[in-house]
């Protein structure tokens, strides 16, 4: 006679192998294994960058925010400085950058043009400043302010004045001996 552990071995042997097992005459539980599991979901897309080198600019998506008629830089735009200043320590080739502020003109005066000019200088400022707390040399920054004097549209509609309110990161230096040096390299 076979002992009771040879036939709980044996079952347990076929049973792995999704095959019902009979024991002396009796048809036994059918095991089938767990099906594999899934695999794991593919990472989530990375975020699009709101801040990248392209050309002569370290071009940026959204707008630098103020407080109204200020030079305050508005919380929410923190997060997209902080990006400019990423682009800037991952390109130290990249030595000199204006910082350019641009304001519309609503009332073209003299008084308004000086304003606006002022205004937008303080601007600059304030976003080099910013970008000098996350790290970046402030020998790598310049700030200046030209008012309503390069509008990209036209300052007879809100839409024209929306658009020539920005700020622009000019590249003005490179120098190539500073890039980074891909692992491997050097």
């Amino acid at each position: 006679m076979i002992s009771a552990a040879v036939l709980l071995s044996v079952a347990f042997a076929v049973a792995g192998c999704g095959v019902p097992t009979v024991f002396q005459g009796q048809v036994g539980i059918t095991v089938t294994p767990p099906p594999p599991p899934p695999p794991p979901p593919p990472p989530p897309p990375e975020e699009p960058k709101r801040a990248k080198i392209v050309k002569n600019k370290i071009v940026i998506t959204e707008k630098v925010f103020f407080e109204f008629d200020k030079a305050a830089i508005k919380e929410e735009s923190h997060s997209l400085l902080d990006e400019v200043a990423k682009v800037m320590q991952d390109n130290p080739q990249v030595t000199l950058v204006s910082v350019e502020g641009h304001a519309s003109l609503e009332k073209d005066t003299p008084a308004t043009r000086a304003y606006n000019k002022q205004l937008s200088g303080l601007r600059a400022k304030a976003v080099m400043e910013y970008l000098v707390t996350k790290g970046i040399a402030r020998d790598r920054l310049e700030a200046e302010g030209f008012g309503n004097e390069k509008p990209l549209d036209t300052n007879d509609t809100d839409e024209g004045r929306e658009k020539n309110r920005r700020v622009e990161f000019t590249i003005k230096k490179i120098d190539p001996s500073k890039a980074k040096k891909e692992e491997g390299q050097g």
